[in-house]
């Protein structure tokens, strides 16, 4: 029940996959202030000197977040878009209230799907493995953004119709599903 604008978003990895995530987040109307990057040396802040153009141009204020465990606590979404285990239970445990989890690492994922409804059963967590009920992928969005440029001979993929897929998708997500 929060807008988009009000979710506070921890991204682990700050990979080329992560930094458009991100990008595409702020398109769908997350606030670029609530998210914080996560790479392999700890969070990506402004005090740091060995920042890249493009991390550097998500870095947040140095307000003494460090690591991975100190940027999701309070933090309603996490997306993993990094290494397998990274997610520990206990950290989910400091999260907000019903927080959403997009463990994308493969083929292991940051926090296994029985490991994250154990720590918190009000999670909503989805993973990239089809063995699980949870899985998001590709499959989902590629088909429908790729069939609409090729109806209206599109040259290109746009932000703008991105956005209009993810929207299309979360309308869908909420009609009745048959048996």
């Amino acid at each position: 029940d929060k807008a988009l604008a009000e979710l506070k978003v921890v991204v682990s990895g700050a990979g080329a996959a992560a930094i458009a995530c991100v990008e595409f987040f702020i398109a769908l109307g997350v606030t670029r202030e609530h998210v914080v990057l996560v790479d392999s040396k700890g969070v990506v802040h402004r005090g740091r000197t060995d920042l890249g153009k493009q991390k550097a141009r998500l870095a947040i204020p140095d307000d003494g977040r460090r690591t991975l465990a100190d940027a999701v606590i309070g933090a309603d979404m996490f997306l993993g878009c990094s290494v397998a285990g990274v997610l520990t239970p206990d950290m989910l445990r400091t999260m907000a209230a019903r927080p959403i989890v997009f463990a994308l690492a493969n083929p292991d994922p940051e926090i296994s799907y029985p490991d994250a409804i154990a720590a918190r059963p009000d999670v909503i967590v989805a993973t990239g493995r089809s063995d699980y009920p949870n899985q998001v992928n590709n499959v989902l969005g590629f088909p429908y953004v790729f069939r609409g440029a090729l109806d209206v001979r599109a040259t290109s993929i746009t932000e703008a119709m991105k956005v209009a897929t993810a929207k299309a998708l979360a309308a869908l997500a909420h009609e009745p599903v048959p048996e």
